[in-house]
């Protein structure tokens, strides 16, 4: 009988080993395993750009522990685009060769809320990067329900962080685009990361005046550049007072909030007009309002979490048409750590993207 022998192929992986809050050394690059598909829905991706996101220097600080379970070492990165490499058995919406973005989860399709639709509720959901090995490395092991082929022209390093920050933006503007009618008035509160995507979208999906909230000139501009209409400066305005002057008195149907932070979901009782929503999309901060401010003002703070597969869907069209564009800046992997302490001071405009192969 002949021996066998499993030639294991290596990689090279950004790893989390510990929690910290020193993000000059939070990860450590090593060589792995590259992922093979060990089932038949199965989908390697050789990774051309993962998107660093805030949620990074979240899990790296250990603040998803409480949610999740978390085996360390763990490849860190869910925002992830790529070419694929190989395919289980079963296979067939891609193939070898095929660029691809993957929706950030990796769901069964079979339980209850996979079959309402609902990605990020599924029962037996797998998150790369935030439970399961993720793309800052050469490599990423995902499943046929998460990849979605691009179009010819889309630059997979490009289009990546739309993968998590996009698709989140997009939700939140999608839920608010359906509570607003022509001429209504909607505030965007951070032109970051995804703020700068969110109001893109707003404008894409709504007729309605778009105030954008920033404390840096330079985002400011940026909105001005990409739809709104009205920039404000919290740092030296009185939000409320503005917000007022710009409404009419009748405030903003819709806000959405991609900060999070105490002091801007604390603008909600004075800014939104009545019966509108102010959706929390950054988080970090609280919400300290008493309940008669919801009662009197009959309004509602809503979550947003990540879309849909579909959604990622719509919005790779909307990027496609041109309607939505990423301010990004690459990286290699050996940069990782130095991403992940610009983001922390706030140093970086729009997206950084790692370019790991």
């Amino acid at each position: 009988m002949r021996n066998s022998t499993v030639i294991l192929r290596a990689m090279e992986a950004a790893r989390l080993h510990e929690y910290t809050e020193d993000m000059e050394h939070a990860l450590s690059i090593d060589e792995v395993d590259r992922p093979e598909p060990s089932r038949s829905n199965h989908v390697v991706v050789e990774v051309k750009g993962a998107g660093w996101c805030q949620t990074d220097n979240h899990v790296i600080e250990g603040m998803w522990t409480e949610y999740v379970d978390q085996d360390l070492p763990m490849t860190l990165g869910h925002e992830n685009a790529g070419e694929v490499v190989e395919v289980g058995g079963e296979v067939h919406t891609v193939e070898e060769g095929d660029t691809v973005i993957c929706h950030p989860v990796m769901t069964c399709g079979q339980c209850r809320q996979c079959r309402l639709g609902e990605d990020m509720y599924c029962e037996n959901v797998q998150f790369p990067g935030l439970t399961t090995d993720g793309g800052f490395a050469e490599y990423l092991l995902t499943n046929e329900r998460a990849v979605i082929p691009l179009p010819d022209g889309v630059d997979p390093v490009d289009i990546a962080p739309h993968a998590d920050a996009g698709i989140t933006a997009y939700h939140a503007v999608k839920k608010a685009t359906r509570e607003l009618n022509p001429g209504d008035h909607a505030v965007v509160i951070g032109v970051g990361g995804l703020g700068h995507i969110g109001l893109q979208c707003l404008d894409a999906m709504s007729a309605v005046e778009i105030t954008a909230l920033d404390v840096k000139e330079d985002a400011r501009d940026l909105a001005d550049g990409l739809g709104a209409h009205h920039t404000v400066d919290p740092s030296s305005e009185d939000v409320p007072d503005t917000i007022a002057d710009i409404t009419d008195g009748a405030g903003a149907e819709q806000v959405i909030d991609f900060v999070g932070a105490d002091e801007t979901t604390g603008y909600a009782p004075d800014i939104v007009a009545p019966g509108g929503d102010h959706h929390v999309v950054g988080y970090g901060g609280h919400i300290h309002e008493p309940s008669q401010s919801l009662v009197d003002g009959e309004f509602a703070y809503r979550g947003t979490l990540v879309g849909k597969y579909t959604e990622l869907q719509e919005l790779v069209k909307l990027v496609e048409r041109g309607d939505v564009t990423l301010h990004t800046t690459r990286y290699g992997l050996d940069d990782i750590n130095t991403v992940a302490e610009k983001l922390e001071h706030g140093e970086i405009e729009g997206r950084a993207v790692i370019m790991p192969s």
